[in-house]
This record gives structure tokens, sequence and C-alpha cells, in this order.
């Protein structure tokens, strides 16, 4: 799972202050989105575990509250304090230079300052193989992507997927949605339901979802429908066991 490297990025960053104590700052859909918060959820225990150590975690239910939820953090002197995803660079951004004696990290944005460290990642890579996967599998040649927010990293999650299938089936079908324009597009389960079923009755038979919380909604219109799925971020085959054999994971 990519978004688990906070725990070597705990580590890390926080090595030269012992005493100093990590921050997990959780975006929309909440630590438990079954995707890219819980994978940095996992990451977080998994640092826990093998230091013995705390840390102080917050999760953001609307955009007013990342500065507040930040600052907060900063104001106890957690070190280092990461942002889990791009929607919280321009607040990390801000805070970071009103605090240049603490570390912070940002997952899925480049914030260029000296105490900040960026994780970004190849997701058109990953995507890629993922959209090779998905048109071997379609009996149909017909395959789906369903993306969170529209933003130019999810756009690269669909054009890794769109050339990978491509490249296994120059003659493969491609039906792509993103599921809305703001931050509450991550966690739209019943959305998501919706734009899968749309892509089956058009004759998609396997459907690739990159948009956090919103995914779970597409998984089960998957199952229901008989149709192959593949999940990103965390592995989410257990949600549906069979539905998502080809993967369940984006290793981007």
């Amino acid at each position: 799972m990519k978004y688990a490297v906070l725990a070597a990025l705990a580590l890390s960053l926080g090595a030269a202050q012992a005493q100093a104590q990590p921050a997990v700052i959780y975006d929309m859909g909440g630590k438990f989105d079954k995707s890219f918060n819980e994978a940095a959820y996992v990451g977080a225990e998994r640092w826990k575990k093998e230091t013995g150590k705390p840390y102080l975690e917050f999760e953001i239910a609307n955009e007013a509250q990342r500065e507040q939820a930040m600052r907060r953090m900063a104001d106890k002197s957690a070190s280092p304090i990461i942002g889990v995803g791009f929607g919280q660079g321009s607040t990390m951004e801000k805070v970071a230079k009103d605090f240049p004696k603490l570390q912070f990290a940002i997952i899925d944005a480049v914030v260029k300052l000296p105490n900040v460290e960026s994780v970004v990642f190849k997701e058109q890579e990953g995507s890629f193989l993922v959209g090779m996967m998905a048109a071997l599998a379609s009996k149909s040649g017909k395959v789906g992507f369903i993306g969170g927010m529209d933003i130019p990293l999810i756009r690269k999650f669909a054009c890794g997927y769109e050339q990978g299938a491509k490249y296994a089936n120059p003659k493969v079908e491609l039906t792509s949605n993103m599921t809305g324009t703001t931050p509450a597009a991550w966690n739209d389960p019943t959305r998501g339901s919706e734009l899968a079923k749309a892509q089956f009755a058009k004759g998609v038979d396997v459907v690739f979802a990159a948009a956090g919380g919103t995914g779970v909604g597409v998984y089960q219109a998957t199952k229901d429908a008989g149709k192959l799925a593949i999940g990103v971020d965390s592995n989410q085959n257990h949600l549906h066991p069979g539905t998502m054999p080809l993967a369940s994971r984006c290793w981007a």
C-alpha cells in the first residue's frame, strides 16, 4: 500500500526529534474509508506498534477544518505532521512557513519548503498495468474507470489505465466517469454505485475505481451485477471476495 510509507516516513523524520510526537491528519472520507486514508492509518498504526510510541490524529469532516487542525497539531509541537492527500497542500504550505522548526510531510502533493517532505508517486505506471489486466479479463471488450474528484492526480490514474488497456487490446472500449469536482467526491458510495451501473448498462464488465470511499459503492454494484472490479490504494478484495480477483491494489 503506497500510503503505508507513513510508517517509514514518521520514523525517518522523527528520528532526530526523539521527544516529538508525530501527527496524522486524514482528509475527506475519514480514516476508515477502505482506501487511501485507511492505508495511511495502517501505516501509522504499524509505526506505533514497532516503536511503542503514540501519535496524534485528526479526521477532516469539511475543508474549513484543514488549517485549524494542522495549526492545532503544530501548537502542540507535533513533528512530523503528515497531511494525507493533495487537498492539504496549500494549508501545509501556510502552516509550515509559520512553524519552521517543525517537520511536515504531504502525500500526493508538492510543497517546496525546507521543512516539508513531499511524497508523490507515478500513478499512471501502476494504472497502466491495471488497464492491461482489465482488457485481458474483459469478455465484452469494454472496460470502465470511475474516478473520485476530477483533478490532475486522478486523470493520471485514468490516462495510465486507458493506455494499458489499449496496449493489451487496441480495440478495447473505455467508459470513464469522474464522481465530482469537490472533495465530497471521495466519499459518495451512492454516486459511485450509480456510475458503475450506468457503465454496466453500456456493456462494461470490468471497472477500475480510483475514488476513495466512493469506490465502496462501485464495488457493491459490481458484485450485484456479477462483474469484475479492481480496487485501489488498499487491499479491498476482502470487501467482496471474488469480485476483485484480478487485483485489489494499485501499486502506483
